[in-house]
């Protein structure tokens, strides 16, 4: 009998779980598309935005235009391959949600405390390139399949810097669990002073902004967004969905953003951490530690993305080839070194 309530009650936790990482996506990709999306980019360029809808700076449009939507029609191409089509979105949606599963939000995990909690984020993170190729080939569409293949080689390029800038923090932190890293951060010191911690930003800046240039690359956010390049493929990967299909490919954009700016905060802004708060405190605290923290990786992303032009297809992969990867390479050796001097 006891058994069988703990097998109750593990399936209960598990679904309480799941429903938490379910509830968390849509909701970082409204945080983050209303806060910079529409109201910093609107700012930006000395604009208001839409102010209308919900009352207070138009909080209600993005769900507004979410419920619109769902209210199209679903048209799938005749020359399509309706099968993969349809499943195409919620491969790069699933990527998303499992991101979510490793990243500490307090000292108590979410879902799992995986030990290599950083190595699973960066592999499920890659998956999505799987979903949006098959977007692009299942389209029927010359535009589509361009920029399925540009997504596919620029993933391939930029996912080296991307590890490789982790590679340091991995070596400084001397475990690939998140949580791990969190505390290596949270209980470290500053030349024997431990006020704020060990933050890895002031040891690893370099791998910092590689992993926030490399990220840049894997959103396909300007201006590494060959592969939705409006001016040339209208759409890119994308041109053929409509109604909730194209909406799975909008949340799942801002989705991975929200968590690639959490591991960003986590591997070197010491996550939800707050130095010398421990227990009860941490637990209630650490979330909005960790979304404050978000939200300022997530301003210089969209700042860049708002800020600069889009590079060539030949320059994007100049970038990643001829520079961020020696540095990367770099950067891990200098680590490696210190790491056994001192």
């Amino acid at each position: 009998m006891s058994t069988l309530a703990v097998e109750i009650g593990w399936g209960w936790l598990l679904a309480l779980k799941a429903v938490v990482i379910l509830a968390i996506v849509p909701a970082g990709a409204l945080l983050l598309g209303y806060t910079f999306l529409l109201k910093m980019m609107s700012h930006m360029q000395s604009r208001l935005g839409p102010m209308d809808p919900g009352g207070f700076h138009g909080w209600f449009q993005l769900i507004g235009d979410g419920i619109k939507f769902l209210q199209k029609e679903d048209i799938v191409p005749a020359e399509a391959d309706r099968r993969v089509f349809a499943m195409a979105p919620a491969v790069v949606g699933i990527s998303t949600f499992l991101i979510f599963v490793v990243i500490p939000v307090g000292p108590r995990p979410v879902v799992a405390n995986l030990d290599l909690g950083v190595f699973y984020a960066l592999a499920v993170s890659s998956l999505s390139v799987i979903g949006v190729l098959m977007a692009g080939w299942s389209s029927a569409n010359k535009f589509a399949l361009i920029g399925a293949l540009r997504a596919a080689a620029q993933l391939i390029a930029y996912e080296l810097p991307l590890l490789l800038a982790v590679v340091g923090v991995v070596i400084q932190a001397g475990t690939m669990s998140l949580q791990g890293i969190v505390a290596a951060q949270q209980d470290g010191s500053i030349f024997g002073w431990s006020g704020i911690g060990n933050p890895f930003i002031l040891t690893q800046f370099v791998g910092f902004l590689l992993f926030l240039t490399a990220a840049q690359a894997e959103l396909t956010q300007t201006p590494f967004d060959m592969p939705v390049a409006e001016s040339e493929l209208v759409a890119g990967y994308m041109v053929e969905y409509t109604g909730f299909r194209f909406l799975f490919f909008f949340i799942g954009e801002f989705g991975t953003a929200t968590a690639f700016a959490a591991i960003a905060a986590t591997l070197f802004l010491g996550g939800w951490s707050i130095p010398g708060v421990h227990g009860t405190a941490a637990d209630l605290l650490g979330p909005i530690v960790l979304v404050t923290k978000l939200m300022a990786v997530a301003f210089i992303m969209f700042w860049v993305r708002f800020t600069y032009p889009r590079l060539r297809e030949d320059q994007l992969q100049a970038v990643a080839w001829k520079y961020l990867i020696p540095i990367a390479l770099a950067n891990v050796i200098v680590t490696a070194i210190l790491k056994v001097a001192f």
